[in-house]
């Protein structure tokens, strides 16, 4: 339910701190990578050798240490993360939270950060009652912290009432609960298709495009992280499995066509490969070696449209399907022909040539062509192609 999300637990000073040794292994239980800030307070309750061994991540105490704060870590700590959550939360890391101030590392991440925020409250009930604490979690709930907890019971001073912290799993729940909420695909299977295919001459020939995958990669790596269950299938390419997503690899186009027939029914296809129009009708099955003869002569065949094939009208059809337009020329004219062609609903068009850099660049320049007209997006990294896509893709499946 976490798989890949990077959590920045924080860890204050209070009886209650021995939890979130529990609650590290409940996060990581469910995919989460876990780093620690631990506060002078905390380690009065918990070693940083502790949290570190649950964690497998180096644990934070220092704002002044001289190697992390060679490279301002604290701003690093504060923006490596999907979300920060404060357990247990005392009512000084609260009134610091409020107040603005900064005079250690975890108040100074808290502050230096640009993420969302989830605090588990624990003190005694009277601190949790007084006026001042009660003010200052408004104050922080109307700037958009979430809070889980306290619950009501017995305290370590012998008295009884709110202010417990939450127990580990109801905080792990809280934040798979809060990933769930704020993934706009969450519920929706996305199919991708990445890389070049490799058509065989014979055993060591092949006829290839020249595309990376960098792009198809990325918004396999972009739908996952909007909440898609997102099949990835990919021709030979250099790169890494996108986290969370799941990956099957094909080497031709006819062998492309049959998983992405496997993996529907889909709400969205997006067909970013660069698929080799043509291949050897007949590849040989021994190496052609060269003679007095001159060069073979091979008979070629054209491939299966694997988006026209997926785009015609059929109940496994994708309500969403989008096609690529590799283009040297004539780029969006050339695009909203292909549209019409395939009948499919969004065309990405994008310009191959030499000129451009996009193959094996990580730049791109996309026009989204649809039957409502042009989207001319600016030059971008394609990573921030891929999370325009998914935004523009949640938009449109949204109003199904």
């Amino acid at each position: 339910m976490l798989h890949e999300k990077r959590i920045l637990l924080i860890v204050s000073g209070g009886i209650a701190a021995y939890k979130s040794l529990e609650l590290v292994r409940r996060l990581r239980e469910r995919g989460a990578a876990v780093r620690c800030v631990l506060t002078r307070g905390g380690s009065q309750f918990v070693t940083p050798l502790s949290l570190s061994a649950l964690s497998g991540d180096k644990v934070y105490t220092d704002l002044f240490s001289l190697t992390d704060e060679a490279e301002m870590g604290h701003i690093q700590l504060s923006r490596d993360a999907d979300l920060l959550v404060v357990a247990p939360a005392t009512a000084d890391i609260l009134a610091k939270m409020t107040h603005g101030q900064a005079d250690d590392l975890a108040s100074t991440v808290l502050l230096a950060t640009d993420k969302e925020v989830m605090v588990a409250p624990a003190m005694n009930v009277r601190m949790w009652e007084h006026a001042a604490t009660q003010n200052n979690l408004a104050t922080l709930l109307a700037r958009g912290v979430h809070v889980i907890g306290p619950e009501e019971g017995d305290m370590a001073c012998g008295e009884y009432g709110p202010g417990r912290l939450s127990e580990p799993d109801d905080i792990a729940a809280a934040v798979s609960e809060f990933f769930q909420s704020s993934s706009p695909l969450s519920g929706r299977h996305a199919l991708v298709t990445s890389g070049p295919t490799h058509e065989p001459i014979d055993p060591v020939r092949y006829i290839a495009n020249r595309s990376s995958g960098r792009q198809g990669h990325a918004i396999a790596a972009a739908l996952a992280s909007s909440g898609a269950k997102t099949t990835l299938v990919s021709g030979p390419t250099n790169l890494s499995d996108p986290p969370g997503v799941d990956v099957v690899r094909v080497e031709s186009a006819h062998e492309m066509l049959a998983a992405c027939e496997a993996a529907l029914p889909a709400d969205v296809a997006i067909f970013a490969a660069a698929v080799a129009d043509w291949r050897v009708a007949q590849a040989a099955e021994e190496k052609l070696k060269k003679n007095s003869a001159g060069p073979p002569v091979m008979e070629m065949t054209e491939n299966p449209d694997i988006l026209a094939t997926l785009a015609a009208p059929s109940n496994a059809r994708p309500s969403l399907v989008i096609g690529f337009a590799a283009e040297t020329e004539k780029v969006v004219a050339h695009a909203r022909t292909k549209l019409e062609r395939k009948s499919c609903d969004w065309i990405l068009a994008n310009d191959v040539s030499a000129a451009a850099g996009t193959f094996d660049g990580n730049d791109n320049t996309i026009h989204l062509v649809s039957a409502d007209g042009v989207e001319d997006w600016p030059r971008m990294s394609k990573a921030e192609v891929a999370n325009r896509l998914a935004a523009r893709i949640a938009e449109a499946l949204g109003t199904d």
